[in-house]
């Protein structure tokens, strides 16, 4: 059955193989981005399935007007793929606190615009699924990523709690935690290093920096792979509400999980009895 998809970050990465699967696939793709000639080009040009719009995630505005003219051309959205995303990288004291509200501006607040301004469509079809694109690192702290972790974090627990919102208009939801994959979000476009510099962490900075500059494309994640996976979890009539891509990101949060339980386990002998105590009757 065709669907109507929207999808942001659709110019490059894991939006454009998941647009040019779903056009492939027969579906109706609303493709957008900050720069709707990149996307278009990113695409192959003019498709009679396909609709390229402007958006800015931190614009509401542009996020209504996208919407509109989604339902104008296709009359409904089925799917919106929060894909759009960056990253700031750094430890904790050298990313400055601009970087840090920029990372959670586009990462966090940029996903609720969208959604904000799909939801009313969808619960008006009393249908529809929101896919969001977190990160292993949504799940996992890492070393060096503190902005884009917290950014992550909270997309997770932002999913958890509106799965459980929409689930009575007939509207699913889907939290993707992908582990590394060439999606491009290592690119200098996508990619900004601390602005700030403390003696104690210069040197491991400078040596991550490096690190990660030479990760860039060669992630063993296929994203294209990862595009055909999500398409299918977009045809279930229960789709999961948590999906975990790729062995790295699976044996990370296998093993997070089970140290987690640990945790619970040894907090068991002074965290369970703390309800108040009233005194003897």
């Amino acid at each position: 059955m065709s669907k109507v998809f929207f999808i942001t970050g659709a110019g490059r990465g894991l939006g454009v193989d998941i647009a040019r699967q779903a056009l492939e696939n027969g579906h109706q793709v609303v493709a957008t981005g900050r720069r709707p000639d990149t996307v278009l080009k990113a695409l192959g040009g003019e498709h009679d399935n396909l609709l390229v719009a402007a958006l800015d995630l931190t614009d509401p505005t542009t996020a209504d007007a996208a919407v509109t003219a989604a339902v104008d051309r296709f009359g409904r959205i089925d799917v919106l793929v929060n894909n759009a995303a960056n990253f700031y990288a750094g430890y904790f004291e050298v990313v400055s606190d601009q970087q840090m509200r920029q990372q959670i501006e586009t990462n966090v607040f940029g996903p609720m615009n969208v959604t904000r301004a799909v939801l009313p469509v969808m619960r008006k079809q009393r249908a529809g699924h929101i896919m969001t694109i977190s990160s292993l690192a949504g799940l996992v702290g890492q070393e060096f990523t503190a902005a884009y972790t917290t950014s992550k974090f909270a997309v997770e627990g932002w999913m958890e709690a509106l799965h459980l919102d929409v689930a009575p208009f007939g509207i699913r939801t889907t939290t993707v935690e992908p582990g590394f994959f060439r999606t491009e979000l290592l690119v200098e476009a996508s990619t900004t290093w601390p602005e700030l510099t403390v003696d104690d962490y210069a040197e491991n900075t400078a040596a991550q920096i490096a690190g990660w500059k030479t990760m860039n494309g060669q992630q063993a994640g296929d994203p294209a792979k990862l595009a055909e996976v999500l398409l299918k979890i977009t045809g279930q009539a229960e789709p999961p509400v948590r999906f975990v891509a790729g062995a790295d990101a699976i044996a990370s949060i296998e093993a997070h999980a089970t140290e987690l339980l640990a945790q619970v386990d040894a907090s068991r002998a002074l965290g369970m009895d703390l309800a108040h105590d009233d005194g003897p009757a």
